[in-house]
């Protein structure tokens, strides 16, 4: 059990048999009346979020996960397909359930998996990962004061935002957390 003081952004709980992911945490101390959490939660498994208020003798059950990495093989239109690295078992998550991450997965990529009662829950790719520019149309040159950038394709078919320099053919460093343009390989 966690106490009030112990639920922290990042943490997984339990609720109702359920994972969730505390996304935002905010500590309000009243006057006289004792403090409060309020936390915001995302459900691992079907996506909804869900908002709690824990008072301080209040405790939350911990999630007991596990994480294990896993090889990205490949995806269609509805689910996503990995190779556990240490067993060789093949399973699949819903894209739906990966969310945005799913613009990032690059055959062969390593990602690690988090397992909430021995299923696989939700994945987390490594925060900054190489990318082919497939399409990359010429950079306008004229009003270029502040920071100018154009719309590129990667060779996952996600669009990002990034510099006027980058042509297509060029390798490029996107951080996956925030799907920003980060440097060129």
């Amino acid at each position: 059990m966690l106490s009030f003081n112990e639920i922290k952004t990042g943490k997984v709980l339990e609720i109702n048999n359920e994972p969730y992911l505390a996304i935002k945490t905010d500590h309000h101390k009243m006057g006289r009346g004792g403090a409060v959490l309020k936390v915001k939660m995302k459900n691992l498994i079907n996506g909804n979020v869900l908002e709690k208020t824990y008072q301080g003798s209040d405790k939350a059950e911990e999630a007991k996960t596990e994480t294990k990495k896993a090889n990205f093989m490949y995806k269609d239109q509805n689910e996503a397909y990995f190779m556990d690295n240490n067993s060789f078992e093949q399973f699949s998550l819903s894209l739906e359930n990966i969310g945005d991450k799913q613009l990032f997965l690059k055959d062969g990529t390593d990602v690690d998996v988090l397992y909430f009662n021995y299923n696989p829950v939700s994945i987390t790719l490594p925060v900054k990962m190489e990318f082919k520019v497939i399409s990359s149309p010429p950079g306008v040159k004229g009003n270029s004061t502040g920071n100018v950038t154009k719309q590129i394709e990667i060779e996952t078919g996600a669009k990002i935002s990034a510099p006027l320099f980058i042509n297509e053919g060029d390798i490029i460093r996107i951080n996956t957390e925030t799907g920003e343009y980060v440097e060129r390989a």
